[in-house]
């Protein structure tokens, strides 16, 4: 796969699709872009080129723990880098989760370079603030508390990183444990002041401010309840929610198959609601 520099970073990436208007796909939680491939090769079969990538910190790119801004933050400016480059600007933007709040910020951050937002599993809640906070960091900061970097590199998904791209090891191993302390605890608050905000990372006027179309489909569990999608649906100016997932599951995340099986389902009502919308 090709590999960008965006802002001094390596970041992997990968286009599905010839030809069309050109769409910008992020996975959920930590996940490389094996996370949003299946997806993405179904929304180019409708007639969209397809750009999926590894975030920073994230699959096989440089991993790079550093910014004042949020990580979100920081991924929605890479976005918006790697497109400028690939002459795909402006674009149509989603995710999944994580992914969502990316696309969410990439619009209020790039209002002007995006066409139309595809938002599914939206994030929001004190239970998926809190569960996240410590997922996408706490734990990482005990890590750096109790055996410095060497500590850090030995959780699961920094070794992952490692395996992928070897260079990741020593990018980490020559960082300040206290320099990751201080970024992590920051990104860290950045999640928990965000625990009560209608989607995490953006306030009910922020939304209202996005005035593209926007396609929603909500989540079904506790992390991505029903009612922040819909509720992130009366907040957005253009938008429309399609619940694919009316069955609840009453735990942190619902069965991944459960998605994986919708995925030709999800490309066909994006894509309608494209055509719709006139993005073309």
């Amino acid at each position: 796969m090709p590999i960008a520099n965006v802002r001094g970073v390596h970041i992997n990436y990968q286009i599905l699709g010839n030809s069309g208007p050109w769409v910008a796909l992020s996975p959920g939680g930590r996940r490389d872009l094996s996370g949003i491939e299946l997806l993405a090769g179904k929304v180019a079969e409708t007639g969209y080129r397809v750009v999926i990538f590894d975030r920073r910190n994230t699959g096989a790119s440089d991993v790079v723990i550093d910014g004042d801004d949020s990580e979100y933050e920081i991924w929605a400016d890479d976005i918006h880098v790697l497109l400028h480059q690939l002459g795909a600007l402006p674009a149509i933007v989603g995710g999944s989760s994580s992914g969502c709040r990316t696309a969410l910020l990439f619009a209020l951050r790039h209002p002007e370079s995006v066409r139309a937002l595809l938002l599914w599993r939206v994030t929001g809640g004190r239970f998926a603030g809190e569960r996240l906070a410590e997922e996408y960091y706490g734990q990482f900061i005990t890590a750096a508390k109790a055996g410095g970097m060497a500590g850090v590199c030995a959780l699961e998904h920094w070794r992952e990183r490692i395996a992928a791209r070897p260079a990741n090891r020593d990018a980490l191993m020559k960082m300040d444990p206290a320099r990751f302390i201080e970024v992590m605890s920051r990104w860290r608050e950045y999640f928990l002041k965000g625990a009560d905000l209608p989607v995490i990372g953006a306030t009910e006027a922020d939304l209202r401010s996005i005035e593209v179309p926007a396609c929603i489909v909500p989540g079904n569990d506790l992390t991505h309840g029903r009612q922040t999608g819909e509720g992130l649906g009366r907040l957005l100016q253009k938008s429309e929610v399609h619940v694919l997932f009316p069955k609840h599951h009453d735990a942190p995340l619902g069965p991944r198959e459960e998605w994986d099986e919708k995925v030709g389902e999800m490309a066909a009502l994006f894509s309608d609601f494209l055509q719709r919308s006139k993005i073309n």
